[in-house]
């Protein structure tokens, strides 16, 4: 069963994105800011993360950062969730090394299938 770590502050978009990919066949962690992230990283290694950016305590750029330069870690796919549409915000994602970009609204079917491609090939 792959693995799929959701970050997020907002407790909404946790429990759809949960119930979304735990119907799909997916063991879901959640975290609710990176600092979570990253501790729940040192026990658990999921094949995909769903990271928010603007998360309290460590935002999802950071997060990110960090878990690119653990080379235990790098090859974890990362989407990038967040309400940040600006082209600056999107390019720092993609040249931390994200796998993909994508804003708020989206759509859960999309999501639901540009994860399943990301996790093909693993």
């Amino acid at each position: 069963m792959k693995k799929i770590l959701i970050a997020d502050d907002e407790h909404k978009i946790i429990m759809t994105l949960e119930y979304a990919f735990r119907k799909a066949g997916y063991e879901v962690f959640i975290a609710r800011d990176g600092s979570e992230v990253l501790e729940l990283l040192k026990t658990e290694t999921p094949d995909l993360i769903l990271l928010d950016i603007m998360m309290p305590i460590v935002d999802g750029y950071t997060t990110l950062a960090e878990i690119k330069k653990d080379k235990n870690l790098s090859g974890i796919k990362i989407i990038l969730l967040s309400a940040k549409t600006g082209e600056a915000d999107i390019k720092k994602g993609m040249d931390l090394d994200a796998d993909d970009y994508i804003t708020k609204p989206y759509s859960i079917k999309k999501l639901t299938e540009r994860v399943e491609e990301l996790l093909a090939d693993k």
